[in-house]
């Protein structure tokens, strides 16, 4: 086995391991955030304060008598806005490092977001995580309280995206049964020349980017919780200009085709 082959082993092994490890650490941020908030809406603030990281140096000087009164402001803005009864989506968690002060998140923690909905409308906690113990070291929520959108049009028009790879890997298939010369540059320009673009977000609806590439073959996805739910995909210009060629030198063949019969 040679270094190349080690060492592509090795980052396939990470991944692997991370991505796992990423998984379980999802499921575990939504079920601490759900439990948090139910013994918040029961005004258990004993029990709530067990999934809050209070072992944390940030703690230190926090007395707990005050903990609990933020707690029930807490749970006054949530229950006035959006009930009692909730349902909880993971949506994403990540850790940023900035040469910007205040842009970075702090040492041994995660920064993470939890979509939360009743029957009508939903909103997004940020909940700082502590890496060492799983729990909450600090939660807010967002500045968003949107109707929950409607999902069937969300997926007709995915059905609409997934055609433009569907298209360009069809033309690339008759690009590579054709005589012409130099394809592989007839496949660049089917993969890359997807332009513009037209998204559709659940939330937001349709727009429309003048100059926004989309490559792999013309579509990209996002599918995490309703506000980052988005399918994208990009007019095929270049697989669109290589049909025609196609169709063009295919009607020139038959004219030449026929003149020679005659």
């Amino acid at each position: 086995m040679n270094k190349l082959t080690k060492s592509l082993f090795l980052i396939l092994t990470i991944s692997i391991f991370t991505s796992c490890d990423f998984i379980n650490n999802a499921f575990t941020y939504k079920d601490t955030t759900e439990g948090f908030v139910e013994t918040l809406i029961k005004e258990d603030y004993e029990k709530s304060l067990t999934y809050m990281a209070t072992e944390h140096d940030g703690f230190k000087n926090t007395n707990l008598d005050t903990l609990k009164k933020g707690l029930s402001n807490f749970r006054k803005l949530i229950v006035n806005n959006f009930g009692t009864d909730l349902d909880y989506k993971f949506m994403t968690a990540n850790k940023t490092f900035s040469t910007v002060e205040g842009e970075s998140t702090a040492p041994n923690t995660t920064k993470a977001q939890i979509e939360f909905s009743n029957d009508k409308e939903f909103g997004v906690f940020e909940i700082i995580f502590d890496d060492n113990s799983n729990k909450i070291y600090n939660i807010k929520t967002l500045d968003i309280k949107e109707s929950i959108p409607n999902m069937t049009i969300f997926w007709l028009f995915g059905v609409l995206a997934i055609c433009v790879p569907i298209f360009n890997i069809w033309i690339i298939r008759k690009i590579k049964k054709s005589d012409l010369k130099k394809k592989w540059l007839k496949y660049i320009a089917v993969i890359f020349l997807n332009v513009p673009a037209i998204s559709y977000s659940a939330v937001y609806g349709l727009s429309f980017s003048l100059l926004t590439f989309q490559i792999l073959f013309g579509i990209s996805f996002s599918y995490m919780g309703y506000l980052s739910s988005a399918w994208t995909f990009g007019i095929p210009l270049g697989g669109l200009y290589w049909l025609w060629k196609l169709n063009k030198k295919t009607e020139t063949e038959t004219t030449e085709n026929g003149i020679i019969t005659e």
